[in-house]
């Protein structure tokens, strides 16, 4: 199986549009302050946007949509044809896991910030009082998930050429197995045709 392009276009962009939106989701984190109610002497959380929910999820989906694109079409490795046997092969395997891994250490960071994002702190305090915290998404978490987008990217790029070089090669090694047992046939079968031309002669 020879490397395909388009393949290789609709895995890239995938997930340098995820890294963009995961970039974009660090950057618009829900920041909230303390406020006064002003009926009475409480207080209360007053949270801003939720874009970064927003993006969080959008580069969760693009991600997902990457890899299953990119394991149907090279069968997640273990439900294809074999693969020759060599380093082709190894590296294959090598940076299956290595796009796996980083590919659910993305998710999760994206699922995880998403969520915890989006939560908001309900109750309320006694006004002046020190005990009341408005709960936010941590720094870092969303830069996290980008990061890990890239190393998805370079995971699965080498992933699919490792793994068409060794598809290709294995198919290549069985054709020309099949082409020099067929000249081999076909060269025996001339020899003893003339064999017994001779004996008859």
């Amino acid at each position: 199986m020879a490397v395909s392009i388009p393949i290789v276009a609709i895995v890239t962009s995938l997930h340098l549009i995820a890294f963009v939106f995961a970039v974009g989701a660090e950057r618009r984190r829900s920041t909230a302050k303390i406020v006064p109610d002003e009926y009475d002497e409480h207080t209360y959380c007053v949270y801003g946007t939720d874009a970064s929910t927003a993006y969080g999820l959008a580069a969760f989906g693009l991600l997902f949509v990457s890899q299953t694109v990119l394991n149907v079409v090279t069968r997640c490795l273990c439900c294809g044809k074999g693969l020759v046997t060599g380093s082709s092969t190894t590296w294959t395997v090598f940076f299956f896991v290595f796009s796996w891994t980083s590919f659910l250490g993305a998710e999760a960071c994206l699922l995880a910030g998403s969520a915890k994002n989006a939560y908001h702190t309900k109750y309320r305090g006694i006004f002046n009082a020190d005990d009341l915290s408005c709960s936010t998404l941590r720094k870092g978490v969303f830069a996290a998930a980008a990061a890990l987008t890239l190393l998805s990217l370079a995971g699965s790029s080498f992933y699919y050429w490792a793994h068409s070089k060794a598809d290709t090669g294995g198919w290549e090694k069985h054709r020309n197995e099949g082409l020099d047992m067929s000249t081999s046939n076909y060269a025996n079968h001339e020899q003893q045709q003339q064999t017994g031309g001779f004996e008859k002669v």
